[in-house]
């Protein structure tokens, strides 16, 4: 039977996307890797490839529509053998209003309908149809349970003789497509079973405690207003951030950083790296301080998992970057291990692309840390909220010509940076996040060490 083309979760915050355009029509031929579809998500418009070969037989979803479910179907391959008229009505989104009453007997007694692009074996639902009957029978690993592939890789493995239950399915939710039949590759734990498939349904975050948005409008209803539409971003943003002021228990820890001996190390090394076209910003050094403060206070170097803290060895630091409509925090693995000028221009890079949303996902997942920076605002200091599952973020502020009492007891000025440390008392206590902070003063403060 023809395979249905789900939308795929991009993502592990996405729910829904919205199918910007298609790069393939009805009647195209397509093979595995082939790119199928532009998909925006919650953070970027990314590339979405086929996984089976075959020809496209119907688009279902329109280019350009918002909100598209994951796991809905959007299109259907169809294999080798077969045509336009093997697509039923079961190939299209289910409807709601339609009664089931009558069917539910027959759907009880009937095979499940085959997996598709993201469909795992508790995700099919529409009614068996005659083509389903007439389908191969898919074959059941040694608990009967019901083992998913294409009709294709499934004909594959019958003329080679290949047991299907020991081969590993590399399509979405384990499903074995005609790669895995042709290099025979042994099986492990099948990921189509209905816990895994539990385990990977996107999470719905509670919507947050108020007035309704009709109460808000209401408000508001004599006024002149403009109403703004959430995209994806802002959405996640405010579901992430909403989750993360109820749940984690934050605690801040202030500090004031003099900054002048940083200020004249910049500049010289900026005058010596000038001929290889590398400017270093005061964030370079900041991102740097933190990597090596991680390595300096390693039980700092954490993040909550739920039922444990993972303390991680290498320091994977994201900065956020202010985009139009939202923020990215790309991550800079290894930091600790990476040279000033080589931060320089990843920083750049990812900063580049990420105001373009053209960051793939493991540029802006992971880390331990992370550093907020509104000094370039103008904004003397702030309070940070935490990124979950990040132990602690770091808000900077703008550097400020102050007096201060030096060492000597004389009133003298000086250039002072102030830091906020947002802390997940989960992870990190009170002492152990003060070491980490010192650590961090300590670095912006004798820049000289972080080069050693």
């Amino acid at each position: 039977m023809p395979t249905e083309i789900l939308m795929p979760a991009l993502s592990p915050t996405m729910e829904e996307g919205t199918l910007a355009k298609w790069l393939v029509k009805e009647g195209d031929e397509v093979a595995s890797g082939d790119i199928l579809a532009e998909i925006e998500t919650d953070k970027a418009t990314m590339e979405f490839e086929a996984v089976d070969e075959g020809t496209i037989g119907k688009i279902l979803i329109e280019e350009g529509s918002e909100g598209v479910k994951v796991n809905t179907p959007i299109a259907v391959l169809l294999e080798e053998g077969e045509s336009a008229d093997d697509i039923e009505t079961s190939s299209a989104p289910a409807k709601e209003e339609k009664p089931q009453a009558e069917e539910a007997p027959k759907a009880a007694e009937a095979e499940t309908p085959e997996a598709g692009y993201g469909r795992g074996a508790t995700d099919a639902n529409d009614a068996p149809t005659k083509s389903d009957a007439k389908a191969p029978a898919a074959p059941k690993d040694d608990k009967g349970g019901r083992i998913f592939a294409s009709p294709l890789a499934r004909r594959i493995a019958a003329d080679k003789g290949l047991d299907l239950t020991q081969i590993e399915g590399s399509g979405p939710r384990g499903r074995i497509v005609k790669a895995d039949v042709e290099s025979a590759k042994p099986t492990a734990a099948k990921a189509d079973s209905p816990a895994a498939a539990k385990d990977a349904a996107p999470v719905t975050q509670p919507a947050p405690a108020g007035p309704s948005s009709d109460a808000v409008r209401k408000m508001y209803e004599d006024r002149e207003v403009e109403e703004v539409k959430l995209d994806g971003m802002r959405k996640t943003i405010a579901a992430r951030l909403t989750e993360a002021k109820q749940t984690v228990p934050h605690f801040y820890l202030r500090r004031d950083i003099q900054i002048d001996a940083l200020l004249s190390f910049r500049s010289d090394l900026n005058k010596q790296l000038e001929a290889r076209g590398v400017k270093l910003s005061v964030n370079d050094f900041i991102i740097k301080a933190c990597a090596l403060a991680l390595q300096s206070v390693p039980d700092a170097n954490a993040v909550w998992a739920g039922d444990r803290i993972l303390k991680l060895k290498p320091s994977d630091v994201a900065v956020a970057v202010a985009i139009e409509g939202g923020l990215f925090t790309p991550v800079l693995q290894d930091a600790d291990t990476k040279s000033l000028s080589t931060l320089s221009a990843q920083m750049k890079d990812l900063a580049t692309r990420a105001r373009d949303r053209k960051l793939a996902p493991h540029e802006y997942q992971g880390g331990s840390f992370a550093i907020s920076n509104l000094g370039m605002f103008g904004i003397d200091n702030f309070d940070a909220v935490i990124n979950p599952p990040h132990g602690a973020i770091l808000a900077v502020g703008a550097g400020v010509k102050k007096p201060i009492i030096g060492k000597d007891g004389e009133i003298t000025a000086a250039t002072v940076m102030s830091v906020t440390l947002s802390v997940d008392h989960r992870v990190i206590d009170g002492a152990l996040g003060a070491q980490l902070l010192n650590a961090i003063v300590e670095n912006l403060e004798n820049p000289m060490i972080m080069l050693a």
